[in-house]
């Protein structure tokens, strides 16, 4: 139980030694370390929890409706389809994410899977290994210079997408219905506004876009058809935005060049998968906005917007349902 003026905080996940460092500076704080992120468990032990930190848990509204004592969710990331906002919103709860804080990794990522797909990296790789050095006689990879990338989403991940692809020479389009022209302008790239009117012309296409109701399967069947045979994918940011079947038709009978994947739609994946079959992908598990300094940046940004939610003093633009906030 909680004694006097002291806090609990449950770690739903593993965290870094960033965060914990943060919470044993602290008198008032007192934390528990899980593995075990079922409902079930977490119903256990969020009974007297006054803040969790979340990294794959669902937090569904069964789980926030008996957490009596909670005052704040705190995602170890920025994406939150996992966490039921409706009722947290009910509840009065602030959910937060890290901000900025796995931006940079996540815009790297995505730049490596664009080169590694154009270049054709493992396949150099496996051929040399295998003995085969007249690989070197075939025209294999192509460029980036001068080629045309559609951002979609221009948000914490688009915008620094963007000047690496700028680095590279490339023509930079955006496409984001929330973020102004000038704004997409004044980064030296071009606004377009209608999606299916813009892939034909682009040579790679990346995703940093939330999922929503509005976005899922946004890259269909009929976007894929759209693309040109040699066109690179990119989707960094969640799984079900592309639809993977209609995707790995485009893939098999080279309707695209190629695709990189850093998310799926059902997580973990099946190593059954018809997509894990195909040689012109390139797939990774989640963890693009994952590297050593990320985590510890996302650890600090984490473990504060707990503290700073018992404090009082919460940066509103590290909240999602800025509504709880009782300010607007």
């Amino acid at each position: 139980m909680n004694t006097m003026n002291q806090y609990k905080v449950l770690l739903a996940g593993p965290m870094p030694k960033a965060a914990t460092d943060l919470f044993d500076a602290r008198d008032d704080v007192v934390y528990e370390a899980i593995t075990d992120v079922s409902e079930a468990n977490l119903l256990e032990k969020m009974r007297d929890v006054d803040g969790i930190t979340v990294r794959t848990a669902d937090i569904t509204a069964n789980i926030i409706k008996n957490s009596p004592n909670l005052k704040v969710v705190s995602r170890f990331g920025v994406g939150y389809d996992s966490i039921d906002v409706p009722a947290m919103d009910a509840h009065g709860i602030p959910l937060t994410i890290v901000g900025t804080a796995n931006s940079v990794a996540v815009a790297e990522a995505a730049l490596y899977m664009m080169l590694e797909l154009a270049k054709e990296g493992f396949k150099h790789d496996q051929e040399v290994r295998k003995g085969n050095w007249n690989y070197r006689l075939g025209m294999h990879a192509i460029e980036l210079w001068r080629k045309k990338v559609l951002i979609v989403g221009f948000g914490r991940i688009g915008t620094r997408v963007a000047p690496r692809c700028l680095a590279f020479d490339m023509d930079v389009y955006v496409l984001d219905p929330y973020v102004d022209d000038s704004v997409i302008k004044a980064a030296g790239c071009t606004p377009v506004s209608d999606l299916r009117a813009a892939l034909p012309d682009m040579d790679y296409v990346t995703l940093h876009l939330p999922l929503s109701d509005a976005t899922c399967d946004a890259i269909g069947a009929e976007e894929l058809a759209l693309m040109k045979p040699d066109a690179i994918l990119i989707n960094a940011a969640r799984g079900n935005i592309v639809n993977e079947d209609a995707l790995f038709e485009a893939l098999s009978s080279g309707g695209i060049r190629g695709a990189g994947l850093d998310v799926l739609a059902a997580e973990p994946a099946d190593k059954a998968h018809p997509l894990f079959t195909l040689e012109n992908i390139v797939i990774s598990p989640h963890i693009a906005g994952v590297t050593y300094e990320s985590a510890n940046r996302m650890a600090v940004a984490c473990a504060q917007n707990v503290l700073d939610v018992f404090d009082g003093k919460v940066d509103p633009e590290n909240v999602v349902n800025k509504t709880v906030l009782g300010d607007g």
